[in-house]
């Protein structure tokens, strides 16, 4: 049983979503980022960059527990073991890796400044927001302008379907309207279809 420390964010619901579509069982661990949690000492033991998500396995490499932190690598290593979503073929391969760091040096951390400034004093949030609306506007294209092409990412579904799904779960909140990306929609609503997908999203990360 993989032990998953998430909370209601796009990096923990890739995670629960994997989880469910590689059908490894799981519990939930809450870490309450909005009370600190992710400071305590016993997470850090797990996560030393005091971020969710993270998740501890008993049944690591060799049968002796691992830690895993950063979704990116949590997501590589269950593909790993489950032998799922993760492709043999190294051309394969490579694509679904170009993808997932696509994922997580731009379309997360662009998306995660919208948040921020959507939440700061109007006056102190203009320059920022516009600034990062665009660069997000700009990375939904990039990601319509290849699904034009591919029904997933790179053909079959793979983790960096998960890994980009967390976030543009978020489209409302980054003031998107999936509409003005017309394959980004349809790939969106065809994840959100597959139920292991719906019950990464149930699945209480809070």
């Amino acid at each position: 049983m993989i032990d998953l420390y998430a909370w209601d964010t796009p990096n923990g619901r890739k995670i629960s979503v994997a989880l469910e579509e590689m059908e490894l069982p799981y519990r939930v661990r809450p870490v309450d980022i909005t009370k600190g949690r992710q400071h305590e000492p016993d997470f850090l033991a797990i996560s030393p960059n005091n971020r969710i998500p993270a998740i501890v396995d008993p049944d690591g490499p060799d049968q002796a527990p691992i830690s895993v932190f950063e979704s990116g690598a949590i997501l590589l290593y269950l593909g790993e073991k489950s032998g799922r979503f993760l492709p043999e073929d190294r051309r394969l391969r490579t694509a679904v890796l170009e993808w997932l760091m696509w994922q997580m040096g731009g379309f997360g951390p662009m998306p995660g400044q919208v948040h921020h400034f959507l939440g700061v004093d109007e006056k102190d949030r203009a320059y920022g927001l516009a600034r990062y609306l665009g660069e997000t506007r700009r990375l939904y294209g990039v990601l319509d302008r290849r699904l034009a092409q591919v029904a997933y990412l790179v053909d079959a579904l793979s983790v960096a379907d998960f890994a980009i799904l967390g976030w543009v779960w978020r489209h409302e909140r980054h003031r998107v309207d999936l509409a003005e990306y017309p394959h980004v929609q349809r790939w969106y609503r065809a994840l959100m279809d597959r139920p292991a997908v719906q019950r990464g999203f149930a699945v209480a990360l809070s």
